[in-house]
């Protein structure tokens, strides 16, 4: 354990509190077993370190580890925290869970059995995060972390530092908010670069590489992943690779389930079932009629790609517009609000709000006879009355 020690040292000396993603201040660290999930990148471990620096500084109070470290080939994760809390530790940072063998059940064993200590674990392995859903039941809260939001992109790779803003913020006074970013800042001129690279921060360590160490992401959760913890079968992979081809390219994508299952030979569950694990996984955003209600065999009316970034790093040419547009705005609002499909909008929000994506020359015909109605328009800077740029919703997060 002195080694861990050393190491946990090491690492809180060298993190750096320049730049906080937005769960640092939201998460209840209090809870004695939280769990943070994401996609590899999305900077979990500096989430981890950050805290712990900022709450515990060097204290022995507080340890992070990996469970990829060898340490684990020789002891077991209980073995680590019995010393751990007989040595007065009070808080355990435990990063990678996904790669220690039945990490949920020992951490479900250490909950009941270290009634004192608080624990953190991260996973990169999303379906394998919600396969530790019964073990972890009513013990675990578990919170998703996202990429890059457009306003934390403007810190991290522009040093530009704004607020969030909240949905309703936006929608009251979106003349106003953006005219004063607008005196000091350009964000159109940078909105097409987060589109195309801003959303996973390890961009700057590797730029030309980048799409590349997208796509290897995406390949290891089908042809990893998915057959081992879904059991996909090996012939439907090169079928989801063109699914997910098809989607990048195409106009917002309204699936025909009966006509996918037809044309790839599978059942029509097969293809649902398929679906929901590419969401699960962190590679899709679907949406639904009823969010309320969906069930494991209600088809979803629009898919999209996860994030605008991925779409660039699978398509072979220049992405459909219209589809980044609604993947910029489904991406960035999900992750405070709920999204619905409307077929007389491109969403509806919260049951209340009804959203129209388009370009600076989109008109305003389906809103009509609607309340809470608003046109989302790309390619402006400053929108007036019912008209909101489609940039200033980078900054809910």
């Amino acid at each position: 354990m002195e080694m861990i020690q050393i190491r946990h040292v090491n690492l809180i000396s060298q993190t750096d509190l320049g730049f906080e993603r937005y769960l640092l201040h939201s998460l209840p660290w209090e809870q004695r077993l939280l769990g943070v999930k994401g996609a590899r990148g999305v900077g979990k471990t500096t989430l981890f370190l950050q805290y712990i620096k900022k709450t515990y500084g060097i204290s022995p109070q507080a340890l992070y580890v990996s469970l990829d470290n060898l340490y684990f080939s020789a002891h077991t994760l209980s073995d680590l925290v019995e010393d751990f809390v007989n040595k007065g530790g009070e808080h355990l940072f435990v990063d990678e869970v996904h790669k220690y063998p039945n990490w949920s059940v020992e951490l479900k064993n250490i909950y009941d059995n270290y009634p004192q200590l608080k624990v953190a674990f991260t996973g990169s392995s999303l379906l394998e995060i919600v396969n530790a859903r019964a073990d972890l039941s009513r013990r675990a809260l578990v919170f998703e972390m996202q990429g890059l939001s457009f306003r934390e992109f403007l810190k991290f790779r522009h040093q530009i530092d704004l607020p969030p803003i909240s949905l309703e913020e936006i929608l009251e006074n979106h003349t106003r908010i953006a005219l004063d970013i607008q005196e000091k800042y350009k964000p159109l001129a940078l909105f097409e670069e987060y589109l195309k690279v801003g959303y996973f921060p390890f961009y700057d360590s590797n730029r030309l590489f980048y799409y590349k160490q997208l796509q290897e992401v995406i390949t290891m959760i089908l042809e990893i992943e998915l057959p081992l913890l879904r059991k996909t079968e090996a012939s439907m992979l090169f079928k989801i690779k063109q699914l997910l081809y098809i989607i990048s390219q195409s106009v917002p994508f309204k699936p025909n389930i009966s006509a996918l299952a037809n044309k790839i030979l599978v059942t029509r569950k097969t293809v649902v079932d398929t679906l929901l694990y590419l969401e699960e996984a962190g590679i899709l955003n679907m949406i639904y009629k009823d969010n309320f209600g969906v069930s494991l065999l209600q088809k979803p009316e629009k898919i999209y790609l996860e994030n605008t970034n991925f779409a660039f790093a699978l398509s072979s040419t220049e992405p459909n517009i219209g589809n980044i547009r609604e993947t910029f705005f489904l991406n960035q609002i999900k992750q405070q609000h709920r999204v619905s499909y409307s077929e007389k909008v491109d969403f509806t929000v919260n049951e209340t709000y009804w959203f129209e994506i388009g370009g600076k020359n989109k008109g305003k015909s389906q809103l009509v006879g609607l309340d809470n109605a608003y046109l989302v328009q790309d390619q402006i800077a400053i929108g007036v009355g019912n008209t909101i740029p489609l940039w200033l919703f980078g900054m809910l997060y």
